[in-house]
């Protein structure tokens, strides 16, 4: 995926973003600190606005092609947002659920999704998806979504990917991404403990890696 100087101004953006979003997790938790994201910003990331979103969909395509050459029955998109990605997935499953923890994006979300049929949206904290997941999708997503979760100790980050790893049917995959830079900077370093903690994970089996510009997407299959 090749970068341009026009995607300087995305990443300034979602720095200043990520920043307001700490500070408000920090104030009211997470569910409600994203909440507040959400109704303040409308569209936090400017991920829906189509000028300035070409990286974040150059990106979203890139992880689509990450998944495995076929139509699935079941996917899930983690941490969902406003639904660009989940979109973009629809035409890959007979059915996309996205879930979010902030009820403010969910409500965008179906706003901005109002003509896809085979779409759904759920208010949901990764930490506590709903027993009704359990063993259902093909693929689940899971795309800058866990480096929010702070503090992360590894006890907690393997309870997530266990959870993570529940709702798959077996056989099933399971497709992380989330930034990368230098790979000595914090956001890298975070990343590399969620990515390794998918890895190591007993019941995933490493399928492969992409990198591009400023991201990382491992594909991993739930054991048969």
């Amino acid at each position: 995926m090749a970068f341009s100087v026009r995607d300087v101004p995305t990443f300034l953006r979602s720095a200043k973003t990520d920043a307001r979003a700490t500070a408000l997790r920090r104030d009211f938790g997470a569910a409600e600190g994203f909440n507040r994201l959400y109704a303040e910003l409308g569209d936090p990331w400017k991920s829906e606005a189509r000028r300035r979103s070409s990286y974040q969909d150059r990106k979203n395509g890139k992880l689509v092609e990450c998944l495995p050459a076929a139509q699935f029955d079941q996917v899930l998109d983690l941490g969902c947002g406003l639904g660009g990605l989940t979109r973009l997935l629809a035409g890959r499953a007979a059915q996309v659920t996205g879930t979010d923890v902030a009820a403010s994006a969910i409500a965008g979300a179906k706003v901005a999704s109002a003509d896809f049929a085979n779409l759904r949206y759920l208010q949901s904290d990764i930490l506590n998806l709903p027993d009704e997941f359990t063993g259902r999708f093909d693929v689940v997503i899971v795309a800058d979504v866990l480096y929010y979760i702070d503090p992360l100790p590894d006890a907690l980050l393997k309870q997530a990917v266990a959870k993570i790893t529940a709702t798959l049917r077996p056989n099933g995959h399971c497709l992380v991404a989330d930034h990368y830079f230098s790979g000595f900077d914090r956001d890298s370093r975070a990343s590399v403990r969620i990515h390794d903690a998918f890895r190591w994970s007993p019941s995933l089996q490493h399928v492969s890696q992409r990198r591009g510009w400023f991201y990382v997407a491992d594909l991993l299959r739930k054991s048969g």
